[in-house]
């Protein structure tokens, strides 16, 4: 099993910045992509941003140019460098990750119990 734990959440001003973590733990044989998912009040869930084992990136329009996805693969970490906030991206952010346990098993998709963001003065 895989477990994804997310930190690096709370209340920021718009304009500010914040950085989310995400670290996988558990029996790890390895990780392709890995995500963040936000879901706003009232909103379904949509995609933030994703970055594969290869360090290709991917953004909602919505993010770009504000926001930086990255990854530590010795650390099986990945953060989301938040900039230029704005009250939108408020929601509650979550990470997932595409794992397997071991090198015959497919890949299974994990997610974290997410970190809740707030932007607001």
């Amino acid at each position: 099993q895989v477990q994804l734990v997310e930190s690096g959440g709370g209340l920021v001003q718009p304009g500010g910045s914040l950085r989310l973590s995400c670290a996988a733990s558990g029996t790890i044989f390895s990780i392709s992509n890995m995500g963040w998912y936000r879901q706003a009040p009232g909103k379904q869930r949509e995609v933030v941003a994703s970055i594969t084992d290869f360090g290709i990136t991917n953004y909602a329009d919505s993010v770009k140019g504000r926001f930086t996805i990255s990854r530590d693969n010795a650390k099986n970490t990945v953060y989301l460098q938040m900039n230029s906030v704005k009250p939108e991206d408020t929601g509650v952010y979550y990470c997932n990750a595409f794992a397997r346990s071991r090198g015959t098993s497919p890949y299974t998709i994990y997610w974290g119990q997410g970190t809740r963001v707030t932007v607001s003065s």
